[in-house]
């Protein structure tokens, strides 16, 4: 099949999401030709018009993430930087936390940084398709332990864990209880505040439709004066002290932020306001189920994760007989113009527990602006790779 002037069918959306949203180019656009300054740090127009260009991604990140108080969202460059601030903030020798066996490594990298310098990890095991026991994490839980961070789900496995069940717990038993939303924010229906959930890092430019470069942390009350920040310096209020402030959100936002791209996220999320995260998510399900019917009548084909697109986010790990991860992409793209992600994710934890380390898998993630078309031509593609159409 020769795809050289073919149509693209992007199936890469838990990378990064595309397209965005038109109002997002155009946001961003507007800020860089007619905005342009640095919020916070005047009290001229066109700084105070990016200071309500940061306000209002603020406040709809705030409302799509089920947070009363916008103050308390913190933004940071990505979720990787959101969870280092949750993790290396909060955490010190002699704490014990709790995680579980699918994490991105932007969970596990600083636990196990934290683990040669004196805090207790515990892993909790998933099942083979990647979901999590409430009750293991209750099991897990001892006199020392501080904190429980988890996905709310798998950027491999595509399991969307029990965050309402476990928040129940953390909360009887006065833990904190850490979320990396990355794949779920914008996606799947959230409220922090209502699932119990202190500390929730998120990315922009994923399910949120944002740019590359924008992120954050919601904080939830009284944590903001048991963590360190990461960074410090200037924020644009209290310059009269050469300490940080202790207020939200300037004590963990030093230095000019990235005001065009939180005006992309500003658009973004408003889209998302505008479409419904239900809507969205029921969309993205029935492609993602489509996609999984469609795999089972092909031979060669292994599947990893809940079988159910109801369990899952529209992420889908697989790997086609005979081929490897990389040989199979390649092939999608090249001969297809199907465009996947193919090896370990960034998450080596959850492919020992899928059974697919050190190889990996390929990943296809359905997003908002996918079709019924793009499942079919992913099907029929793995088909011919499959050796089952010619």
């Amino acid at each position: 099949m020769d795809t050289e002037n073919a149509a693209i069918h992007y199936l890469d959306n838990a990378a990064t999401s595309w397209p965005k949203p038109e109002a997002v180019y155009r946001a961003m656009d507007r800020f860089s030709r007619e905005i342009g300054g640095s919020p916070g740090r005047s009290a001229h127009r066109r700084s105070i018009a990016a200071a309500r260009i940061v306000l209002e991604a603020r406040e709809n990140t705030a409302r799509l993430l089920g947070v009363s108080d916008p103050m308390r969202v913190v933004f940071t460059k990505n979720a990787t930087e959101a969870l280092n601030l949750a993790i290396l903030g909060l955490l010190s020798p002699g704490d014990h936390a709790v995680t579980s066996s699918i994490e991105h490594n932007s969970v596990m990298r600083p636990l196990r940084f934290l683990e040669e310098n004196g805090v207790e990890i515990t892993a909790v095991r998933c099942s083979p398709q990647g979901e999590l026991d409430p009750a293991d994490v209750a099991a897990a839980l001892r006199k020392n332990t501080r904190a429980v961070f988890l996905t709310h789900a798998s950027n491999v496995a595509g399991a969307i864990l029990p965050i309402a069940e476990i928040g129940r717990i953390t909360r009887e038993r006065g833990v904190v209880l850490g979320i990396d939303a990355a794949q779920t924010a914008g996606a799947v229906p959230l409220s922090a505040e209502e699932a119990g959930i202190d500390l929730l890092a998120f990315t922009g430019h994923k399910s949120m439709f944002g740019p590359q470069g924008t992120g954050g942390l919601f904080i939830g009350t009284g944590l903001e004066s048991r963590l360190h920040p990461l960074l410090r310096g200037g924020t644009g209020s209290r310059s009269e002290h050469e300490e940080q402030p202790d207020f939200l959100p300037d004590k963990f936002e030093s230095g000019t932020p990235n005001t065009v791209g939180l005006a992309g996220l500003a658009a973004g999320t408003g889209f998302l306001l505008e479409q419904g995260v239900e809507t969205i998510r029921r969309h993205e399900e029935i492609l993602t189920g489509a996609f999984l019917d469609g795999l089972r009548s092909i031979p060669g084909i292994t599947v990893y994760g809940p079988l159910a697109a109801a369990r899952r986010i529209p992420v889908v790990a697989l790997n086609v007989k005979d081929l490897s991860p990389a040989e199979a992409a390649l092939a999608l793209d090249e001969r297809f113009g199907i465009l996947t992600r193919p090896g370990l994710h960034c998450a080596p934890a959850a492919h020992r527990v899928l059974g697919t380390f050190p190889g990996g898998a390929v990943r296809f993630a359905f997003g908002f602006f996918n079709t019924a078309d793009d499942v079919t031509a992913a099907l029929e593609a793995l088909q011919e790779l499959a050796g089952c159409k010619t």
